[in-house]
């Protein structure tokens, strides 16, 4: 399944550049929840990912160099789930 076009609010928006990729970790947590559901969103639902194919879909995905600082956000935030051995991920489908 492709994934869907997140709605960008106005403050989310002062951290995407031009192609939609993030391009600074925002301070407020809130700001943080905002972004990190951003970027589920332009995940594809139903897909496996190894921990080296989703570092490089994150990478894709913006570009302040941290992918492992999102995955593991995503994770924490349950947005993402993973395998006991921590090397597969999936997204969790929204409620």
């Amino acid at each position: 399944m492709e994934p869907t076009v997140p709605t960008v609010s106005e403050k989310l928006s002062r951290y995407l550049d031009a192609e939609g990729r993030l391009k600074g970790w925002p301070s407020k947590r809130s700001d943080q929840l905002q972004a990190l559901d951003y970027l589920a969103a332009r995940l594809p639902a139903g897909v496996e990912w190894s921990e080296r194919e989703l570092n490089e879909l994150l990478k894709s995905l913006h570009t302040f160099g941290d992918w492992a600082l999102l995955r593991r956000d995503l994770y924490d935030a349950r947005l993402l789930d993973r395998s006991l051995d921590g090397r597969r991920y999936w997204k969790v489908p929204r409620a």
